[in-house]
């Protein structure tokens, strides 16, 4: 039986879908170890205590709470240091991060200051007697990973979408921290933090994603893409490299490898060749729907289901049949 430790992510005020996905991971890796506890950290502004419950609905028995004006935005040195204190009195097995940007940030920082292996972008673990070993991606997708973490404790980035947030309707108990460094003798002061396209759904984590590529010609035709997101009403609009490259849309929306990397319960894929740089980035999305007229498009190798014909026409036919479904309850 040991305890885990989960980083509970939080952003203008309100968790993150990833701090569910750690707590959850969090919490199936203490049961595997007979049960022990999950603990999570949640850091943010005064009143940010109030998201405690929630985590508790997805598996968490302590939230740890660090409230501090000084992180109304997150401060990775802060809250590096202060989750590096947690887990190094906690006597944790293993510590669970995103694989986010501000997961990916901090993870390394924890792992280097406790002097402890780390495996990023993980996909999938186990416990396997004193081992955890983990899985994830490399070379673009083209292998997947299995690795061995024997040390104490293991600390982990996990991908974004790739296990579920699972509620388990635990009563969290609540204990108050104080930051590790004071925020306002901190190096790295974070003056403000600027949302790009505050009004539209995050790729990261929208339930849906309409991806375009270049096979819609123009960067007027995604309009059409637009249009099937808003018909969804749930739905983000991604694109790939290429079209970011020629402006079409902006770098926010790239998914790939050298872009976002997401994992929604449907990713439709209109006018995409499907190369593996884009491929790699959204390969773990739960439900592909890939639009090409090329049949022989590398992206029906991964698509679940695939319509083959011009994107310019099936997709004003897709949206309408959305709209129709979604009016019909």
């Amino acid at each position: 039986m040991a305890n885990t430790f989960a980083m509970a992510e939080s952003r203008g005020g309100a968790l993150r879908r990833v701090a569910l996905e750690a707590v959850s991971a969090a919490r199936a890796l203490a049961d595997a170890s007979g049960g022990g506890e999950v603990h999570a950290l949640l850091a943010g502004a005064p009143g940010i205590a109030s998201l405690a419950p929630e985590l508790g609905k997805y598996g968490a028995d302590v939230v740890i709470v660090v409230e501090h004006a000084g992180l109304a935005n997150a401060n990775s040195e802060v809250l590096a240091a202060t989750a590096a204190v947690r887990i190094r009195s906690g006597g944790y097995r293993a510590a669970v991060f995103s694989s986010s940007a501000q997961g990916r940030d901090l993870a390394p920082r924890v792992a280097a200051k406790l002097g402890v292996a780390m495996a990023a972008d993980v996909t999938s673990f186990e416990l396997a007697g004193d081992a955890l070993v983990v899985r994830h991606p490399a070379y673009a997708g083209k292998v997947i990973a299995t690795l061995r973490l024997t040390g104490t404790p293991a600390i982990l980035t996990l991908r974004p979408g790739a296990r579920a947030a699972v509620e388990s309707a635990k009563a969290a108990r609540v204990e108050s921290a104080q930051p590790a460094i004071d925020p306002a003798s901190s190096r790295v002061v974070v003056k403000e933090m600027i949302a790009g396209g505050s009004a539209k759904l995050d790729i990261g984590d929208a339930p849906v994603i309409v991806s375009g590529g270049r096979g819609l010609k123009s960067a007027e035709n995604f309009k059409l893409v637009e249009d099937l997101a808003a018909a969804f009403g749930n739905a983000a609009v991604g694109a790939t490299r290429a079209v970011t490259d020629d402006g079409w849309r902006p770098h926010s929306d790239q998914i790939g490898q050298t872009g976002r990397q997401v994992s929604p319960d449907l990713y439709v894929a209109c006018g995409i060749s499907g190369a593996i740089q884009h491929i790699a980035g959204m390969r773990n999305s739960r439900t592909i729907v890939a639009i090409n007229k090329d049949k022989d498009a590398p992206i029906f190798k991964v698509a679940d289901y695939g319509i083959v014909g011009d994107v310019l026409e099936v997709l004003p036919v897709l949206t309408a049949a959305v709209k129709q479904a979604r009016s019909q309850g």
